[in-house]
């Protein structure tokens, strides 16, 4: 109309581009299947003689529920699977399982998962955010726990104090 004319790549250059996700997201992936998922994850404790403890957690996510923890000095991918076999006797597993890349999730964790009926679903490397409930409540454990009290060792005590 004011006689400048304007070429298309110009235009297209400026214009707002809205691209379709060719899938859904990870967060719709999250809620769409909250029923079917459960997440697992590691973290760390410290002891008084400066050693680590490994503490291993299986959360439902449907309601956003602790399934089984176990603490142990060194996780090693049996031990590990035999936690998952733990955390579903007789309740039938969840189809899916979140976990991230842990090196301990080696080949004799994925063949009792899988015979579970368990699929696994990876996070990408170095992005706790895609596991946020498991994460979160790794946070919750160390504010409100872990950081108020003394470990001595992964031995439960008694009531008298002695280790049991």
């Amino acid at each position: 109309m004011l006689g400048i004319h304007i070429s298309q790549a110009t235009v297209a250059k400026y214009m707002v581009h809205h691209p379709k996700s060719p899938s859904q997201t990870w967060r719709t992936f999250l809620d769409n299947h909250r029923k079917d998922l459960v997440s697992v994850d590691f973290f760390t404790v410290p002891t008084v003689t400066f050693r680590i403890l490994y503490v291993f957690l299986v959360l439902r996510h449907e309601r956003r529920e602790v399934v089984h923890f176990n603490v142990t000095e060194h996780p090693t991918a049996q031990w590990t699977a035999q936690q998952m076999i733990e955390a579903f006797p007789w309740d039938p597993a969840p189809q899916y399982l979140l976990r991230d890349r842990d090196k301990t999730y080696g080949a004799s964790f994925r063949h009792p998962v899988h015979s579970l009926g368990m699929q696994e679903v990876l996070t990408a490397p170095r992005s706790p955010w895609q596991n946020p409930y498991v994460e979160r409540l790794i946070g919750s454990i160390r504010r409100e726990c872990v950081d108020h009290i003394i470990v001595f060792n992964e031995m439960p005590r008694t009531k008298t104090g002695r280790a049991a």
